[in-house]
């Protein structure tokens, strides 16, 4: 039958989760650390906890040597034979009692509080080797207590952290409500907790979403990408393995069951769901949901910069609010999406003509194509005054691809445009001309015809 103490040790083993022989080597330790505050010496002392008596004893150790240096740590061999006989040989040590009873009130004291640090060194280690793996996991816990504004969770056998950082701002909680986070990082070697948890972090969103959509867990879905502000909006990026199975669809669930579970374990946040392709144009697309994208254009591949073109009304739609829902597609695609309005694409390109009609005193104005067909007309190089007038009205159709009739309206505007510059480069000049001839009159000193001169006058 064991002895109280060791009855004791095996209790604390068990509350704390650590093996009862770290208990045992704590204690070792810390009666090694009082002997030797108590006895001052240069022995080599060593400790032993008996299992039976549940007593740790206390031993100077003495390495048998031919001649001895050090009486503290060393003993003649011929001592040694006296003592043990012909057994004692060169090398060996011998252990010679010493009382612990001598120890003390301060002893003790110093031997609780090395067992407490092995204790709780021993739990870190612990908690360190189960948890180093699971980064990323999610962990359900209760809420403890609050301090300056971090949230303290108790997980299981140990207290986690829940940074005010890490914290939606949608989200309020009160001592003892249920709380599910994502593990952020362990800490090995830290006083406060070891477990920092998060619940903005995207991985809690996609964990949550591998828990509601079985096709997810089974990998017939796959999320290729996630991307939160979190308590306001997120976006998913998913992608289907099997053409039969739409990802969206999946995720969505009947009537919306799915993601409503998600929302609600995020307390309302909205998500957007969209479908993942290798094509930037149609990724890009999918991303800028729920606004409608009339046209997407890459700007540059290098840089990763890309043009939505959207109507004037979905404008606002699709940048959200303080620009958040463009800010988190680009974010989830990777591409640096630069948006604008159908007028204002128009505004732009019809800009690009600018200076070049005749005089470069007009800009070019193309009321009958949109920014598309001016597009197309500048891509072939038709963007000046002269080249559009130039060509014919069929090649004007078939590169703006529009019918004739509005290849022809083209024409008579550019004409006009190209006639009215003409006339007020005309009437300019004509102005400039005026105004030399009159400077020539006011400063001319010839008399006219019949005029007496002033020297005739004189005369």
């Amino acid at each position: 039958m064991h002895n109280p103490t060791q009855q004791q040790i095996e209790a604390l083993a068990k509350e704390k989760g650590i093996d009862p022989n770290i208990v045992i080597e704590a204690i070792e330790d810390a009666v090694l650390a009082a002997s030797h505050k108590y006895y001052k010496s240069d022995e080599n002392l060593r400790t032993k906890f008996n299992s039976e008596t549940g007593q740790v004893e206390l031993f100077a150790v003495r390495q048998i040597v031919e001649d001895v240096n050090d009486p503290a740590t060393e003993i003649s061999l011929k001592e040694a034979q006296d003592l043990y006989g012909d057994a004692a040989e060169v090398d060996m040590e011998i252990e010679f009692p010493k009382s612990t009873e001598v120890l003390g009130r301060i002893a003790a004291q110093t031997a609780k509080q090395v067992i407490f640090q092995k204790v709780r060194e021993a739990e870190r280690e612990n908690v360190y080797a189960e948890y180093s793996d699971r980064v990323g996991d999610v962990v359900p816990g209760t809420v403890k207590r609050f301090e300056n504004g971090d949230i303290f969770v108790e997980s299981g056998h140990i207290e986690a952290l829940l940074p005010r950082r890490e914290q939606s701002r949608a989200e309020n909680y009160t001592t003892g409500d249920r709380i599910r986070a994502v593990i952020r990082e362990v800490n090995k070697n830290v006083k406060g907790p070891q477990l920092i948890l998060s619940r903005t972090d995207p991985v809690l969103l996609i964990k949550l979403f591998e828990q509601e959509v079985p096709e997810i867990y089974d990998g017939t879905v796959s999320i290729r990408g996630a991307v939160r502000e979190a308590g306001d909006r997120a976006k998913v990026a998913v992608y289907s393995r099997e053409r039969d199975v739409d990802p969206v669809g999946a995720c969505v669930g009947m009537k919306g069951t799915r993601v409503q579970a998600i929302i609600r374990e995020l307390r309302g946040e909205k998500i957007d769901i969209v479908e993942w392709s290798d094509d930037a144009t149609l990724f890009v697309t999918n991303a800028i949901s729920p606004a409608r994208v009339q046209r997407v254009t890459v700007v540059d591949e290098t840089e990763r910069v890309i043009e939505v073109i959207v109507e004037d009304r979905q404008l606002s739609l699709a940048i959200g609010k303080k620009g958040q829902n463009v800010r988190l597609a680009a974010k989830l695609t990777g591409w640096k999406i630069d948006i604008k309005s159908e007028e204002e694409k128009r505004r732009e390109v019809e800009a690009q003509f600018d200076g070049l009609a005749a005089g470069e005193s007009t800009t070019l104005r193309l009321p009958a194509l949109d920014a598309d067909q001016i597009r197309r007309l500048d891509d072939a190089g038709l963007n000046t005054a002269e080249q559009l007038s130039a060509a014919t009205i069929e090649q004007l159709a078939e590169v703006a691809g529009c019918d004739e009739e509005t290849a022809w309206r083209v024409k008579q505007a550019v004409q006009e445009q190209m006639e009215a510059s003409q006339r007020a480069a005309d009437e300019a000049a004509m102005d400039d001309n005026g105004r030399e001839t009159a400077t020539e009159a006011v400063g001319s000193t010839e008399p006219e015809a019949g005029e007496p001169s002033a020297d005739q006058t004189t005369r």
